[in-house]
């Protein structure tokens, strides 16, 4: 891979990851493009959820950066997850990846002041890998004190959860393993080393570092070795390890997953023949993930099939599929925005009524974020409580599992 046509070079301080990598390299050999997204997003200090100077935002936005309306209509479905178990007295909410502790500081401000008897029940656990990160929620939610813990997955029993897991685009930044076919055999696409004065990253072609790889295909009977020599895509073995965390934590109640992605045969159709990966920077994105090591984001799309298979596979059952934008309509969305129209008729501050139609606008938008894909599973339910209707997939379409 090329240059991608950036305007300027990174600076020296932004070559203390690259040169980082490439010494464990030179030491180890070609590695995992897995654990070079690994060390490129979450090495200590250096690595792009862990830099000090992180700008959250800066590069791409996200739903709960456009308006506390998503984190709202987010605790109206699951307000109606704990009626629907019974309001137990202790209701665990755990969010995944919180990053700067935007859309929890107005979870819990709706719901404090909206449902006493909730907020009563509530334990909101926050479970965050990067440091620096869990820094900037504890600044940001430190007025609400012990209403909110910060967990380790080790801390958290077995079958310990009554509750909801939820995230919000952590799937997408999980490390994953990038392969290729050749001449009808799949390989597996290394991260190298090259030295001299045009040295730096390059790829190289291997046999897979794990047979799950091709039982990761054969599960979804995706034909891959038959695929035009030249095919290229990626795995997320990491996602499987996180649904099975989820299974045994949870006893009792829903794991809710907002990210982009596709069904299976979306994602490995042939004519995806690059696949998804991208690098995000300063609301750019680029297809060379070797430019700005540890300044740019790394994501790939989210395998939703899979998701569901491995889930059910684990006793966690698809509730219902949907689009980010049919999800926040049926809770409420269309009435916020017809709402708001009303407020701009009757004199209200225009601009402050424009600039929040834009963002809820943007939210339903089916070129971007209006297409994220919503998820929800749930474990150990009663059938009746299985067969309750959820507001955020209130079609029935939308509950025979994933579609589309």
């Amino acid at each position: 891979m090329g240059n991608p046509g950036l305007p300027f070079l990174p600076s020296q301080a932004d070559r203390r990851l690259p040169e980082l990598i490439g010494s464990r390299i030179r030491a180890r050999g070609p590695v995992t493009f897995a654990q070079f997204m690994e060390w490129a997003l979450y090495e200590p200090g250096l690595g792009y959820y862990e830099r000090e100077h992180l700008p959250l935002g800066y590069d791409y936005r996200t739903s709960p950066h456009l308006a506390a309306d998503f984190a709202q209509l987010l605790a109206e479905q699951i307000f109606q997850f704990w009626h629907i178990l019974g309001s137990p007295p202790h209701f665990a909410v755990i969010e995944m990846g919180a990053g700067s502790g935007r859309l929890a500081e107005d979870w819990l401000a709706y719901v404090g002041s909206t449902w006493p008897d909730f907020w009563q029940a509530l334990e909101y656990g926050i479970l965050e890998r990067s440091a620096f990160l869990r820094r900037l929620q504890q600044e940001r939610l430190a007025g609400y004190g012990e209403k909110v813990r910060w967990l380790e997955w080790d801390e958290i029993p077995d079958g310990s959860v009554t509750g909801c897991f939820f995230s919000n685009e952590l799937v997408d930044a999980f490390p994953v393993h990038r392969v290729q076919v050749q001449a009808g055999a799949l390989r597996e696409i290394y991260v190298d080393w090259a030295e001299g004065e045009e040295g730096g990253f390059r790829e190289v072609l291997g046999a897979p570092s794990t047979p799950a790889l091709e039982t990761y295909f054969a599960r979804l009977g995706i034909p891959i070795a038959t695929y035009p020599s030249g095919y290229q895509t990626e795995v997320n073995l990491k996602a499987l390890e996180w649904l099975q965390l989820l299974a045994r934590k949870l006893r009792r109640g829903y794991v809710l997953t907002f990210d982009y992605g596709y069904t299976a045969q979306r994602y490995y159709s042939p004519q995806r023949f690059q696949g998804t990966l991208l690098a995000y920077r300063q609301h750019g994105t680029y297809a060379d993930p070797y430019v700005w090591v540890g300044s740019q984001d790394l994501t790939a799309h989210v395998d939703f099939t899979t998701l569901q298979q491995v889930g059910e596979s684990l006793g966690l059952k698809c509730l219902g599929f949907t689009q980010q934008s049919y999800f926040l309509v049926n809770l409420g969305l269309a009435k916020r925005l017809a709402d708001l129209s009303q407020v701009g008729d009757e004199g209200g501050d225009l601009g402050q009524v424009l600039r929040r139609r834009h963002a809820l606008h943007a939210l339903l938008d089916p070129l971007g974020l209006g297409s994220f894909g919503v998820l929800l599973q749930a474990k150990g339910l009663s059938d009746s409580e299985y067969a309750q209707p959820l507001r955020g997939f209130v079609d029935p379409e939308l509950h025979r599992g994933i579609a589309w």
